[in-house]
């Protein structure tokens, strides 16, 4: 055990620093929930991690997503988030895939030997192609759902997909799925809170966005932590 690992020892055993260890698992999306839930996933101990973005640091980033500074505007997310993680746990195999995931490349990063992998894109046709191909390589995925326009932290859950309410994003992803003949098996981390309508904001259709809501610090923060927390007990319990 690596002395910077004792406190995680006294409560997951060696056993379980061990399945943490030997864990491969990948976090697409390196935005306000993908940089958090890659960094506890780190922290827990997980040996293998691959992380993929194709953007870079925006002015507008700084205000939820941890790579964002404003020494780091105009920087790839990737390297960023790639270089702290090392720093953190520098044995982590940690591969960088720097792009935005195109429906024929997620079937090619993802591989059978993942033991998951946590979607969080923000965008809706790049999400569905990610949670197909986790599904038809039958990789386990939890999908982030819509964090904008949310305030209350105690409103997030995690719940199979089919089970999802009263988040838009949500919606649109289960009808999404079905036309492709997938109506449960995927976890989905969402806020049982109605998004605050009058915080949306339309885009020019840019990397397959529409629109956005507002943010705030805490709660893409806090999609990405049910997500890693999901994940790393998943880890634990395997036999």
């Amino acid at each position: 055990m690596a002395v910077w690992q004792e406190r995680a020892e006294l409560l997951f055993k060696e056993e379980g620093l061990q399945k943490l260890k030997k864990a491969k698992v990948m976090v697409v999306g390196m935005g306000g929930v993908g940089s958090f839930a890659a960094e506890f996933l780190a922290r827990a101990g997980v040996g293998s991690m691959t992380i993929v973005d194709g953007d870079t640091v925006d002015i507008t980033n700084i205000n939820r997503q941890l790579p964002a500074l404003h020494s780091t505007i105009g920087k790839a997310k990737v390297q960023i988030v790639g270089d702290r993680l090392m720093d953190i746990n520098p044995e982590l195999n940690l591969v960088k895939i720097e792009e935005f995931i195109s429906p024929e490349r997620a079937h090619e990063i993802i591989t059978e030997d993942f033991d998951y992998i946590l979607d969080c894109i923000d965008s809706i046709t790049p999400k569905v192609n990610l949670i197909l191909a986790a599904k038809r390589k039958r990789v386990k995925v939890i999908s982030a759902m819509g964090a904008g326009g949310k305030m209350q932290a105690s409103k997030i859950v995690i719940k199979d997909i089919a089970k999802t309410d009263v988040c838009p994003l949500a919606k649109q992803i289960r009808k999404r799925l079905k036309k492709e003949g997938i109506s449960s098996g995927v976890k989905a981390v969402f806020s049982k809170e109605k998004p605050d309508e009058s915080s949306l904001k339309m885009t020019d259709g840019t990397n397959f966005k529409k629109s956005f809501f507002g943010t705030n610090s805490w709660i893409p923060a806090l999609f990405g932590l049910h997500s890693a927390e999901y994940v790393v007990r998943y880890i634990l319990s395997k036999e």
